[in-house]
């Protein structure tokens, strides 16, 4: 970072809270989680004290300085190059032994050093009390504790870090140590620093611990919180998507009013094709986000996410991939592209690699509405009242443990062909179970996640408006472009159990997977613009007439569960890798997986009279 002002750097192990002392000093907004490994790279920012201001570099989070790991190599060469005028070390409270290994190894590459004892609320809450006078005495380095969460501490915080970057006369390193030297220190500085009134609380961390990671229980609670949070996300995205349908139909009625001296058909093109499909797309995306990722940021902010990734170690280690995979693989419920983003806490280059490319096989967000209509109108019923909620969050669930299967398939194959390897190890941390701060959760979800990925939504969705609309509304030989289209699709679709449409809507829905619905209404109707279904009942007799059965219900299902990622995951797949091929490899992966499924699934039904 350019300028002249003092520079500190912040080091820690992972998920000590180093990334939101960073927001809380330096005011940036940058994601924070409750799991190990969250922050892979460096950031910048600055803070002032005093009339001075400070620069401040946010290092990845790391357990040791050996170097064995991009991360730990970023880290060693900063502090060993002396750009920083002092670092700080980052530790938790709660778990103050591991953390003070990193701290020694510090110790040894610098002697302007700083020691931040984090999450002291937390340790508080466990019973636990830390001498800061005493360990700063054992270290030979000022020590501060906090709880940055809170925003306490800080003051006395940036006077430490102030006092350390201004100090002009050299102090001198510690003698360098071997691993079990260091392990033995921090060892006896803990059992001389830390005092614990409340050892029945340390106590029902592990067994709420051997509950949630064993699995013979974990398991089952883990597929019955993810069933929970589905049933609420559907449950309760149904009132506010109409409403959100309702103003939106209203503010078009105004633009039309103002659009009434423009010709016909550039209203129409405006209205019926961009306007109507962001409309859309907002209407019906935004509330299942909006709940969707709240809850699932409760979950990571609890430190519940970690155990998830500790039961699923042992499938993917036996499909040759990574356990931390099962983190980027709940990334993607919410959205493909974040979960591509997400597969940088991999160390592993191969094993991010097969992260990546079977990313768009958990369903995204913008693949619920699409699941969640099939499923009520054709395996639940449309007035199934409170109990068919239930149903059909079960059977939505069953259909995302299908692409979990899919993922650690489709990972075990890659991992024998084109990416062969053996799997590497890693320190999975599980931190100790936190209240979340329901508050500050619901607006970061909002903001960094919610509002992020719609916004590159309804980046793809206008121009897509677009392309329909031409292909709608432009005829050559009587008939529209749509229905050229669909008619030469129709039949190799048909091979898979699908039509000409249902191919031809599941294409146009490339730039924002939740229009592939009205699309399809709106070829089946030959109508110019796209079609809301108003209700489920009147969507299930408008398939009826058109010829669908059981068999293209469970066809559409698992095409609509298995085909190309959508283009913002593609963009993002191009970016992480670099490589065209990839890129390729990730599309054809779930599309070749979907077609080959359909194809079985409507040859057997075809064979039994379905």
């Amino acid at each position: 970072m350019s300028g002249s002002g003092p520079c500190l750097a912040l080091v820690g192990n992972p998920n000590v809270g180093k990334s939101t002392l960073f927001n809380a000093l330096t005011g940036l907004r940058q994601h924070t989680g409750n799991w190990a490994g969250k922050t892979v790279a460096t950031a910048q920012g600055r803070f002032a004290h005093q009339g001075v201001e400070y620069r401040l570099t946010d290092l990845p989070g790391i357990y040791s300085l050996t170097a064995k790991t991009p991360e730990e190599r970023v880290a060693w060469d900063y502090i060993a190059s002396g750009q920083a005028d002092g670092v700080v070390v980052v530790c938790d409270a709660t778990c103050l032994e591991r953390n003070l290994i990193l701290v020694l190894q510090v110790l040894e590459l610098t002697d302007r050093v700083l020691v931040c004892v984090n999450l002291l609320d937390e340790a508080q809450r466990l019973g636990l009390q830390i001498d800061l006078e005493g360990l700063s005495s054992l270290l030979g380095a000022p020590v501060v504790g906090i709880s940055a969460g809170r925003q306490r501490g800080l003051d006395q915080l940036k006077q430490a870090m102030a006092r350390l970057a201004q100090r002009e006369e050299p102090g001198e390193r510690a003698a360098p140590r071997s691993p079990q030297q260091r392990a033995l220190l921090a060892q006896q500085y803990a059992e001389q620093t830390v005092i614990s009134s409340r050892p029945d609380a340390l106590e029902r961390q592990r067994r709420l611990d051997r509950l949630l990671a064993s699995r013979l229980t974990g398991i089952p609670l883990m597929l019955l919180l993810l069933g929970l949070v589905l049933w609420l996300t559907v449950a309760g995205a149904n009132l506010p998507s109409q409403w959100l349908s309702q103003g939106f139909d209203r503010l078009g009625q105004i633009l039309e009013g103002w659009l009434s001296g423009a010709p016909g058909w550039l209203s129409s093109l405006l209205l019926d094709g961009v306007y109507r499909v962001t409309a859309w797309v907002v209407s019906v995306m935004l509330p299942p986000m909006a709940i969707f990722f709240p809850l699932f940021t409760l979950l990571e902010d609890l430190g519940y996410l970690p155990r998830v990734a500790f039961l699923m170690d042992h499938a993917f280690q036996r499909a040759r991939a990574c356990g931390k995979q099962a983190l980027t693989m709940a990334m993607c419920l919410g959205c493909n592209a974040c979960g591509v983003t997400g597969c940088r806490i991999i160390d592993s280059p191969r094993e991010r690699l097969i992260a990546i490319l079977t990313s768009s096989l958990v369903p995204c967000n913008g693949k619920f509405p699409t699941l969640m209509a099939l499923i009520a109108i054709f395996f639940v019923g449309t007035r199934g009242g409170w109990l068919g909620s239930l149903r059909g969050a079960a059977l939505l669930l069953g259909t995302l443990l299908l692409g979990a299967a899919a993922t650690l398939g489709c990972s075990r194959l890659l991992s024998a062909t084109v990416l062969r390897g053996t799997p590497s190890s890693f320190t999975l941390e599980l931190p100790p179970f936190r209240r979340p701060r329901v508050g500050q959760v619901v607006v970061r979800s909002l903001l960094d996640r919610t509002v992020f990925v719609l916004g590159r939504a309804l980046a793809v969705a206008a121009p897509a408006g677009l392309v329909i609309w031409l292909l709608a509304n432009v005829e050559a030989g009587g008939q529209s472009l749509l229905g050229w289209c669909t008619g030469i699709l129709d039949p190799f679709a048909r091979l898979f159990g699908l039509d000409g449409v249902i191919l031809m809507a599941f294409l146009l829905g490339w730039p924002a997977n939740e229009i592939v619905i009205p699309v399809m209404l709106m070829a089946y109707l030959s109508s110019g613009t796209l079609v809301e279904y108003g209700d489920l009942t009147a969507l299930a007799q408008l398939l009826g007439s058109q010829g669908w059965s059981w068999l293209t219900a469970v066809c559409v299902l698992l095409f609509s569960l298995f085909h190309w990622p959508c283009s913002t995951t593609c963009l993002t797949i191009w970016k992480e890798t670099g490589s065209l091929r990839w890129t390729v490899l990730a599309t054809a992966l779930p599309t070749a997986l979907g077609l080959v499924l359909c194809f079985l699934v409507a040859s057997v039904g075809r064979l039994v009279g379905l």
